[in-house]
């Protein structure tokens, strides 16, 4: 039952969920290789990625990939099939642009604090993107889902909590100053998130 007034929610169309799958992985990747070429990290699976990269010399892309595999369990069990589909694509897309930034785009210079600043934006923006079409590029976005949609926690605020757990561990790898960066553009990545995925604030579904 609609109230006057109120917006219908509409269901997303196969061409609106896939754009948006292809635009929000984008954004997600090019904030990533920002991130890669100022040697700086993020929170959930993708600041594990870079950190295991930074340490190991192993492409971010195979390294988020195979992070993300047992978090499909949860997606599958928790979410659903269609869910847990598309965050699988999504994930493969994200591991897949990461690796072809590099050809596409080449930046020989950037400024620290712009990245952490723009890369936690794009970052932010795509996963909002993503979960706005029931997807995610998996890993503690699943879970972060899961607990706004069946205990109104917000994915948001947990996820930062989470990420500031991660980035402490940056400590250990990267320097400090790119550690402090990295915990601003962590911010602004969870602010993105906070401030527009909230229930009630998008009617569109897929």
């Amino acid at each position: 039952m609609i109230v006057s007034g109120e917006t219908p929610a509409v269901r997303h169309t196969l061409l609106e969920d896939v754009l948006a799958m292809l635009l929000g992985t984008l954004l997600v990747s090019l904030g990533v290789y920002l991130y890669s070429r100022a040697i700086l990290t993020t929170g959930s699976t993708a600041g594990l990625a870079l950190l295991l990269q930074y340490g190991t010399g192993i492409s971010f892309g195979i390294l988020f990939f195979v992070i993300n595999l047992p978090f499909y369990v949860l997606a599958v069990l928790r979410m659903g099939w269609p869910f847990a589909f598309k965050t699988f694509a999504c994930v493969g897309m994200v591991s897949l642009f990461s690796s072809q930034f590099p050809i596409w785009l080449d930046i020989r210079g950037i400024n620290p604090l712009f990245a952490a600043l723009a890369g936690g934006g794009l970052i932010g923006l795509g996963i909002l993107a993503l979960f706005r079409h029931r997807a995610s590029v998996g890993g503690i976005n699943i879970l972060s889902l899961y607990l706004q949609d069946n205990f109104n926690i917000r994915a948001g605020y947990f996820q930062l909590g989470v990420d500031v757990a991660i980035l402490a561990a940056a400590f250990f790898v990267l320097p400090v100053d790119r550690v402090l960066l990295s915990l601003l553009g962590a911010g602004v990545l969870n602010l993105v998130i906070a401030l527009n995925h909230k229930p009630g604030r998008y009617v569109g579904f897929s």
